[in-house]
């Protein structure tokens, strides 16, 4: 705990670190455990029993959240003609094709949510290399590759969310501000739960849900109790 400043020593001792909480009160103790200065996010964080090794056992994908992250996602989408002015009375704050993709080659990353059309796939994977690492790649699975790009800027708009398993069989999704009512937080992590149970992997074998905690930028983890809601 010596790495630890004053603030967040003193948010700990708010916390039973041997206990489960009811969501409710979860989310009650990440607002008075928060110890920065700003509007923190608050995150969920699931450890699963599943083998991302196994590709019967990845989880990947995306879920609309009922009230948002509380964060306005800058959307680039890669589109031509008609979908490219689909894109811009969408809402989508960048749009184009090959200057967009030399503008990226040359370092340009003012955007945070990337959706491309299907045709445009050959020459936006030229990009793999800067978008992968940086999670930025569009992919079906999320709704990121798709011709309607009018529900999938709206839905990013409107506090989409993706999630995705690590190599240690863990997911971590932002679902909020500290400064969100209790009512739409506890709202939106019931939303991004009930998705984790629903896209369990049917190889996946002994106990699923193995852990669940939500914490805010900086603050402790608090851990949940599924059974509470």
């Amino acid at each position: 705990m010596a790495n630890k400043g004053k603030k967040y020593q003193e948010a700990i001792k708010l916390v039973d670190r041997t206990a489960v909480y009811a969501v409710n009160e979860a989310v009650e103790l990440v607002k008075k455990t928060t110890t920065v200065n700003f509007d923190a996010t608050v995150e969920v964080a699931f450890r699963l029993g599943v083998d991302p090794k196994k590709a019967d056992q990845q989880i990947r994908g995306a879920v609309v959240l009922p009230h948002g992250t509380g964060k306005v996602q800058r959307v680039l989408v890669f589109a031509k003609g008609e979908k490219a002015k689909e894109a811009e009375a969408a809402g989508a704050d960048f749009v184009g094709d090959a200057e967009m993709i030399a503008k990226i080659q040359k370092g340009w990353f003012d955007f945070d949510v990337v959706v491309a059309t299907p045709d445009m796939m050959a020459e936006v994977g030229k990009l793999g290399r800067v978008l992968g690492p940086k999670g930025l790649m569009p992919n079906p699975k999320t709704g990121t590759v798709t011709f309607d790009v009018t529900k999938a800027v709206n839905e990013i708009k409107a506090g989409k969310v993706e999630y995705r398993v690590d190599k240690a069989g863990n997911i971590h999704v932002p679902i909020g501000k500290v400064s969100f009512e209790n009512e739409k937080l506890v709202e939106n992590f019931t939303t991004i739960f009930e998705t984790m149970v629903k896209v369990k992997p049917a190889a996946a074998k002994g106990t699923y849900m193995k852990n669940v905690a939500i914490t805010s930028t900086m603050g402790p983890g608090i851990k949940v109790d599924p059974a509470s809601f």
